[in-house]
């Protein structure tokens, strides 16, 4: 199915590349709270034990990533310990640290099984063998860097590769290279992150690598990342890929961190977010927004119900049937305090749950604000402040702490920003105290950033869209000390005591239609001629929930409660 050929590159090639250096966060990490098997250093998937290896020897490098000189380097993970098996190799661009991994594996039940014996059922077959041989995916010859072989390992009946292997000779790699495992240790994955791709004004011959991550993501999902890139001649979304990944068959998830650990990461972790110096809707906690007169309405009763300060009085469980909202008191003064919020209240929400198979956990820390300002639109070097297009009651924002099982490291952060986000590595996030990361809440949107500046959303190259402005300011909320876990379902029944409005489905605000033509006519006539859109263009160019809002739900209804982030 592969076809390969061995080319020149039609460019000069720099005699030494750059090699990225390994990357450490910025203090050392505490001793954690004992407890079962988090941060440990192994991970046991059930017939499958497996560690994390960070160490690699440099096999064959290219500066040539899509036109650009950063360069791209594949590397072989060394310092195996004893016992265990290389899965596959790893790669990444040279502009950034060396933060990778790849995890190697042995048999946690038995030692491997002889080559040729003979089993009457998968059950009897071992974990892990050796590949039959490799088929040669592509090779390309460089004037000054040498050669690049890319093998991919040809698994035995009833097992699966899990990576591809790198040399910089023609000749196959020895069998004893890697170990393909057996299928139902196994979970299907699929591409992500296209980090190389061969241009066509210097090739006639395609190359393409990825990342790779399970194709099912989320708190119940098994299938865990080995870290392995996936590469190609050609491109088929549709296809199967020929590699897999691992899956967690212990279904104790010993390597999550108990309720010690969790506080202890947050208190190591927590970040400082920081509101805009201009911002005028501050968050506040969910009782002091019950406390201070929001209200509850129920369909066809025109008069709201005061809240309990603990939510015990909301409806319960269910889904959302637009039977039930949440709304601002009528009276003028009681509503725009309301909408100010109350920083000093302000907490964090905290959700903490397995991500990957249980190798890695994610704390997710939601934000309340009671209002939601209308958005800024930018067209070229004009900003119009809207009226009331992107406002309304209730707003639920959250980021994530993506951290390793094996070692308590945090990996990388999740930025929500509206409808999408961001992951961003631990390398490219800015760090006020220790290893407490920086999170920057846009003005009026509370959407979050990486870093201080103006995010647009909508057409960048245009530069027509919604402006998220994003900067350091005396408002901030420290998330380390300022935290509630409201949940965390793998610790078992008893342990988190979920709040009452957590349980409530519904909507957190009123629906509201706003006349979106009317305010967005105001800038139509300051675009440029050569840009000039029919009005049903003009609205493309925004996030769909600008026009409107169907009162947002609350972290539960979220589909990243139980699933993945959405990038």
């Amino acid at each position: 199915m592969f076809g390969f050929e061995c080319l020149c590159w039609e460019s000069e090639l720099d005699l030494y590349l750059p090699q990225p250096k390994p990357f450490n966060l910025p203090a050392n990490l505490p001793e954690w709270p004992e407890g079962q098997g988090f941060a440990a250093g192994r991970i046991c998937l059930g017939e499958l034990e497996v560690l994390k290896v960070t160490k690699f020897e440099s096999i064959w490098s290219c500066n040539l990533l899509r036109g650009k000189t950063k360069g791209l380097t594949f590397y072989k993970p060394v310092e195996i310990p004893d016992g265990f098996s290389c899965l596959g190799y790893y790669c990444q661009p040279n502009d950034q640290p060396l933060r990778g991994y790849v995890l190697v594996a042995r048999n946690a039940t038995s030692p491997e099984g002889e080559e040729g014996s003979v089993h009457e059922s998968v059950l009897d077959l071992p974990a892990l063998r050796k590949p039959r041989n490799y088929t040669l995916i592509w090779s390309t010859d460089t004037q000054h860097n040498g050669c690049g072989y890319f093998w991919l390992p040809n698994p035995p009946l009833g097992y699966k590769a899990m990576g591809v292997v790198v040399t910089d000779k023609p000749e196959e790699p020895e069998l004893e290279e890697v170990r393909c495992v057996r299928v139902d240790l196994t979970e299907s994955c699929e591409t992500c992150d296209l980090i190389f791709a061969t241009d066509s004004k210097f090739s006639k011959y395609p190359f393409h690598v990825w990342n790779t991550r399970p194709c099912e993501r989320g708190m119940s999902c098994r299938g865990v990342s080995v870290g392995t890139f996936y590469c190609s001649t050609y491109i088929d979304s549709e296809e199967e890929l020929d590699i897999a990944c691992l899956k967690n068959l212990d279904s104790t998830l010993h390597a999550m961190p108990n309720l010690n650990q969790i506080n202890a990461l947050i208190k190591h972790y927590g970040p400082t977010v920081f509101f805009h110096p201009y911002e005028v809707y501050l968050p506040s906690s969910v009782q002091w927004f019950f406390k201070n007169g929001a209200l509850l309405f129920k369909d066809g009763n025109r008069k709201g119900q005061p809240i309990d300060y603990k939510g015990s009085n909301l409806p319960s469980g269910g889904e959302n049937d637009d039977a039930f909202w949440i709304d601002l008191p009528n009276n003028d003064n009681a509503r725009e305090d309301l909408k100010k919020g109350n920083l000093e209240s302000a907490e964090l929400y905290v959700h903490v749950k397995p991500a990957l198979g249980g190798t890695f956990t994610d704390i997710v820390m939601w934000v309340f604000c009671p209002f939601n300002g209308p958005a800024t639109v930018k067209v070229g070097l004009v900003s119009i402040a809207m009226s009331k297009i992107g406002q309304h009651v209730g707003d639920w924002e959250h980021f994530t702490l993506r951290v390793s099982n094996f070692t308590g490291e945090l990996w990388s952060l999740f930025f929500s920003q509206h409808s999408g986000g961001e992951w961003v590595d631990a390398f490219n996030l800015e760090f006020i105290q220790g290893n407490k990361p920086i999170v920057y809440s846009s003005k009026c949107g509370h959407a979050s950033f990486p870093h201080p500046g103006t995010y647009l959303q909508g057409s960048s190259k245009l530069g027509i869209g919604v402006r998220n402005d994003a900067a350091r300011s005396k408002f901030l909320v420290d998330s380390s000390t300022k935290y509630q876990i409201i949940a965390a379902e793998y610790l078992g029944d008893g342990i988190i005591e979920e709040p009452c409005w957590l349980q409530y489905m519904r909507e957190w605000g009123p629906t509201i239609v706003y006349d979106s033509r009317a305010e967005i006519e105001k800038f139509i006539d300051l675009l440029p001629l050569f840009v000039r859109f029919s009005m049903e263009n003009i609205f493309e160019l925004f996030p769909t929930e600008l026009y409107g809002e169907e009162g947002p739900t609350g972290p539960k209804e979220k589909d990243n409660w139980e699933g993945d982030e959405i990038c």
